[in-house]
């Protein structure tokens, strides 16, 4: 880090909070503080959904992803726009015209207060545990440029989050939300130019592609249908459909975006443009880490990426022995990418063929010799893919350069951590207070209640953000995290919207079954997480209908 990166990363943060605190002046009310008034545009309420998504871990983690499993996890978002389309045209006019300030006080309208806390206590177990995850990812970049611990990196973002999150509710989290979604696409276009553009001058970028192809990095669409496969097009088609319905739709801290449009209309507007932009944005970013490992074909990257494991393997008995086998695949994939980029230009199939075996060879071998440092290491099993794109970042790009892309990773952080953040607030305060601890008191009161309950869940992240280290490919385990619990939320949904027959007792009993059949896959079958989605609202679904069926003969 240099003074100009240190210059623009400073003064990015500052800028963040200093914009929320101006744009989140006025929420003196408890509509204004949880629900912005409704006066959001639809431009902002877009642009707020999609850095709510896109955190710190989008850049961190899936760039690794893509370097070390290439670009098949694009079709996790695959169902997507289906997922988009039908809550614009079910959920939003619903909500809307319930008048609610949180998804779960609806169901409490729909059903029964119990199914309403069932939920709501569902939400506040799922949301706590990933926001510490969100701002963990963070705590890596520093831990990476400069040592530090984990826990001051925390504790300076909750901080920072905190600060306009606290004073300027959901007003502030949206409009720094479009301020720190520029930021983001400002640096990942920044990082895809230079990763092309420090790639060797005899390697253009149809070169690059492929080595990128032979190397099995530009795979975007996988067609073979295995269950136990994370991602094929079918488990992004129907099991991510079903995850997108369920964060999009039954989520507080999304849903929460579109209760704040000024009308049925913007917040469809919203949704509808995240359809459009959501998976470019993902293919570009997994596109750059494909570019990181072309990068890193001709340039010898560290036998580990986590630097602590490198040190530890070094230490260890035989590791001379790994890393002579490791620059030996090095130098032989190598010259196998070099042979291929030319065989490629020339049109020889048959060469072709044959040096992209050979590549193949030494990449298998080159793993495998990174796999037996991670042994020697301790860690078991190979884990380093957080901290693939912060080492080529801070290592190889030019001044300036790494210092916005490390405010563009922060600015995601800060981004999805206060949206998070904010929910937990508004479920805290809206469907537990308010409902059962003090149900009659003051506008001002709430919105006091409101503060603390945001300060009280920014302490909370900070905590709980200790315990990310040991989570591996962070993308994937707080996908996996929303997906124990998202088919239980979307099942009963789907129960209030389109079951007009089924009682409070099913939704209730439906979603404990629901769970129960999530939890019992995740323990004892290999299927991939994105079908837990699916199976668990299907059994909500199935379960609510027949007890509430056998319900109604007593009644």
């Amino acid at each position: 880090m240099r003074l100009l990166d240190w210059l623009i990363l400073c003064g990015s943060l500052v800028a963040i909070v200093i914009y929320g605190l101006w744009k989140g002046r006025g929420s003196d009310t408890t509509k204004s503080y949880l629900l912005a008034g409704k006066t959001m545009p639809w431009y902002a309420m877009a642009l707020s959904i999609m850095a709510t998504q896109a955190s710190a871990i989008t850049f961190i983690s899936t760039t690794g992803q893509s370097y070390v499993d290439g670009m098949r996890f694009v079709q996790f978002y695959f169902g997507l726009p289906l997922a988009m389309i039908l809550i614009s045209a079910f959920a939003v006019p619903i909500f809307h015209r319930a008048n609610v300030y949180t998804a779960y006080e609806y169901l409490e309208y729909r059903f029964d207060a119990k199914t309403r806390a069932l939920v709501s206590a569902i939400f506040l177990l799922q949301r706590g545990l990933a926001v510490g995850v969100a701002l963990y990812a963070p705590a890596v970049v520093l831990t990476v440029i400069l040592g530090w611990p984990d826990q001051w990196t925390s504790l300076v973002m909750g901080v920072l989050v905190s600060i306009y999150t606290v004073l300027g509710g959901i007003k502030a989290v949206t409009w720094t939300d479009v301020q720190q979604m520029g930021i983001m696409m400002i640096g990942l276009v920044g990082a895809l130019v230079a990763a092309i553009a420090l790639l060797p001058a005899d390697v253009g970028l149809t070169d690059a592609l492929h080595i990128a192809g032979a190397a099995g990095r530009l795979n975007p669409v996988v067609w073979n249908f295995d269950l136990n496969d994370r991602y094929n097009v079918w488990s992004g088609l129907i099991g991510g459909m079903f995850l997108a319905l369920a964060y999009f739709g039954c989520d507080q801290s999304q849903v929460q975006r579109y209760l704040t449009g000024k009308s049925i209309a913007q917040s469809k507007l919203g949704l509808l443009f995240n359809a459009i932009a959501k998976i470019p944005m993902q293919f570009l970013i997994l596109f750059i880490g494909a570019m990181v490992f072309v990068f890193y074909t001709f340039e010898r990257p560290p036998l580990l990426f986590q630097q602590i494991q490198l040190e530890q393997a070094r230490a260890a008995q035989g590791y001379s022995t790994v890393e002579q086998r490791y620059n030996e695949a090095f130098e032989r994939r190598k010259s196998a990418a070099r042979s291929l980029a030319e065989a490629s230009r020339a049109g020889d199939e048959a060469a072709i063929a044959a040096k992209t075996r050979e590549y193949r060879a030494a990449q298998a071998d080159l793993d495998a010799a990174r796999a037996e440092a991670a042994r020697l290491a301790g860690a078991g099993v190979l884990n380093d893919t957080n901290y693939i794109f912060l080492t080529f970042v801070t290592r190889y790009l030019p001044a300036g350069v790494v210092g916005l892309i490390l405010a563009a990773v922060f600015a995601a952080a800060m981004s999805t951590a206060s949206a998070e953040i904010n929910s937990l607030a508004t479920v805290t305060v809206i469907d537990i207070y308010k409902r059962h601890i003090r149900p009659d008191s003051t506008d001002r009161h709430y919105l006091r209640v409101s503060q603390i309950a945001t300060a009280f869940w920014s302490l909370y992240a900070v905590v709980t953000a200790q315990y990310g280290k040991n989570l591996g490919s962070l993308i994937e385990a707080v996908n996996m995290l929303g997906s124990l619990f998202y088919g239980g939320l979307l099942g009963v949904f789907a129960l209030a919207f389109f079951f007009p027959r089924v009682t409070g007792r099913g939704a209730f009993y439906g979603v404990i079954a629901g769970e129960a059949a999530i939890f019992a896959a995740h323990l004892f079958t290999k299927i991939s997480f994105l079908w837990y989605n699916v199976l668990g609202s299907v059994v909500v679904i199935v379960t609510g209908v027949l007890l509430s069926k056998l319900e109604r003969p007593k009644a």
